[in-house]
């Protein structure tokens, strides 16, 4: 079969209705809510997403998307909706740069089953886009699977959900991490089909400087805001060993070149040394987990300026496999080392979740940030969740989907926003019941969760 032909075939069989999510972007969506002239958000101490402190008391005002003023004694516009924020904090939305929209919506049973469609796995996504967002999370980054369908959807205004910065389906190599065919399933290149995992838009399989190339482009021509590659074992898949490394430095490097002629960047799944300094020396620019680190790669990321986005992973759970328990032991004893470690070595770190298959995680997303607390403070956290998140969603440049200052409460930045009933500096708890104590919530101007 021709190259070019089966890779295409894996993304238009999970982008089928990217002609009518095309259409939605071109009009208004129906119910879409709009932003007033402005919002006037009175009396509060504001957390700018960089600084130690909460501000004196201020006045805040949103001016279509982006924070217009902040100042006391602010006069309201005419037409603003003032909301009285009676002392509470004002905070940048949260921001979780590792998530997978559609595969952390369902279980791994539900994502194989002959009867999911495409349209049924989107709807599935949508609704915990939508909790994701009313959790505070304003932003994500979407590191593999079928998500360009959602993401049309929520900018369309058909779904509420956070911003989404798309990787589309992850490349893997034959036999690595993405590569999630069943045991009797052969290889495409000799007597097998396409996978249902491949059919779903969950990721390429791709081998050689050639089909890396192609399938690192056909993301792009989709939309992706940057590609992610596997480049060792992970704990959630059962055929790659967690210490193999995976692709040569060609095929690495074909994958950078073709995203640096994109003016956008590689991401690696990666957790130990070998992978990762063969990922550095093709040019990538973040490294995903990297909890089976030594001293000296972390001096390497350190001093190239590369991204390290780390987790924090969970341990157990009644619905882990056996096989994924085992696998994933070596990286939960890792972690507790590498966060303080990168931290000392100034590590240009970024946080995020990975909640895979298993959506009854999901509400706890929040709480996970509470899990950083042995190393860092409460300010280094919420900085960590907002404006750092946000520098490596940055990383993107012209490929980013949306245009404008993230991360931060400043003027001339965009207007995500949470209002916080107390002081999350001195009680960092308050974030992880964000039903409790987010009061308000904005995104882009436009207020998604009100006042009570």
């Amino acid at each position: 079969m021709n190259i070019r032909r089966s890779i295409q075939a894996i993304g238009l069989s999970a982008l089928a209705l990217l002609p009518a999510l095309q259409a939605v972007h071109a009009r208004p969506a129906a119910g879409a809510a709009a932003a007033p002239s402005a919002l006037l958000l009175r009396d509060v101490r504001v957390f700018d997403g960089v600084g130690p402190a909460l501000s004196p008391r201020t006045d805040v005002l949103v001016r279509g998307n982006t924070i217009e003023r902040i100042a006391p004694g602010i006069d309201a516009p005419a037409g603003a909706r003032v909301i009285d924020g009676a002392g509470r904090t004002l905070m940048p939305g949260l921001i979780d740069v590792h998530v997978h929209m559609t595969f952390g919506a369902m279980p791994m049973t539900q994502l194989m089953s002959p009867d999911l469609t495409p349209s049924l796995a989107e709807q599935a996504a949508a609704e915990q886009a939508e909790q994701m967002l009313l959790r505070g999370f304003t932003s994500v980054r979407d590191v593999g699977g079928p998500v360009f369908g959602l993401k049309a959807g929520i900018d369309a205004g058909r779904y509420r959900g956070p911003r989404i910065w798309p990787s589309g389906p992850a490349i893997s190599q034959t036999s690595g991490h993405g590569d999630m065919r069943l045991p009797n399933e052969p290889s495409r290149r000799f007597t097998g089909q396409l996978s249902r995992f491949e059919k779903l838009g969950g990721g390429f399989i791709a081998d050689g400087r050639d089909e890396v190339l192609t399938a690192v482009r056909e993301n792009l021509r989709f939309g992706a805001s940057h590609i992610k590659l596997m480049a060792g074992g992970g704990t959630s898949s059962d055929y790659d060993p967690l210490d193999v490394t995976q692709y040569t430095l060609d095929e690495m490097r074909a994958a950078v070149e073709a995203a640096d002629d994109w003016n956008t960047y590689v991401t690696v799944h990666a957790y130990h040394p070998r992978s990762v300094r063969r990922a550095i020396e093709a040019g990538v620019k973040c490294i995903e987990h990297g909890q089976l680190l030594d001293e000296d790669t972390l001096k390497l990321i350190a001093e190239k300026g590369v991204f390290l986005s780390l987790q924090m992973l969970m341990e157990d759970s009644p619905n882990m496999a056996e096989s994924r328990r085992i696998k994933r032991f070596p990286v939960i004893q890792g972690q507790n080392k590498i966060w303080p470690l990168a931290k000392q070595l100034g590590v240009k770190l970024a946080w995020g979740t990975d909640f895979l298959f298993e959506p009854g995680l999901n509400p706890e997303q929040n709480s996970y940030l509470l899990r950083l607390q042995p190393w860092f403070t409460p300010a280094e956290i919420l900085k960590l969740a907002t404006h750092d998140n946000a520098q490596l969603l940055a990383l993107s440049g012209p490929r980013s989907p949306y245009a404008g200052t993230l991360g931060v409460v400043r003027e001339g930045a965009l207007a995500d926003l949470i209002l916080v009933d107390g002081d999350p500096l001195a009680e960092l708890s308050l974030i992880a019941d964000p039903a409790a104590n987010f009061d308000v919530i904005v995104k882009d101007g436009v207020v998604v969760k009100d006042a009570p």
